[in-house]
């Protein structure tokens, strides 16, 4: 699992769950995100992203964009896209089998 930090966490919105993420990278729609720091350890796909309240598919560096994400994020809190596989075979192949 290769981790490259591609912003930080630069304010929250609790009510929508919103996180802002100033970014140094690019992101994507689909991409999987770890936040991490300030309380904050946690994985997700980005499945919605708004830039200046406009929904958009991908970001570059350089750029706020608005993130839902499923826990509570804190200001400073890093952000790193994960690529490749995140787990070893042993758990692909037994997620293949209990779904």
């Amino acid at each position: 699992m290769a981790e490259r930090q591609i912003g930080t966490i630069t304010h929250y919105f609790g009510k929508p769950r919103v996180g802002i993420v100033a970014l140094t990278g690019r992101v994507t729609i689909g991409d999987r995100l770890r936040f991490l720091g300030h309380g904050a350890d946690f994985q997700q796909e980005v499945k919605s992203m708004q830039v200046d309240h406009a929904a958009v598919e991908t970001a570059s560096a350089r750029t706020e964009v608005g993130i839902r994400v499923g826990q509570r994020v804190r200001e400073g809190t890093e952000v790193y896209k994960v690529s490749g596989g995140s787990e070893g075979w042993f758990a692909r192949l037994k997620g293949a089998f209990t779904g």
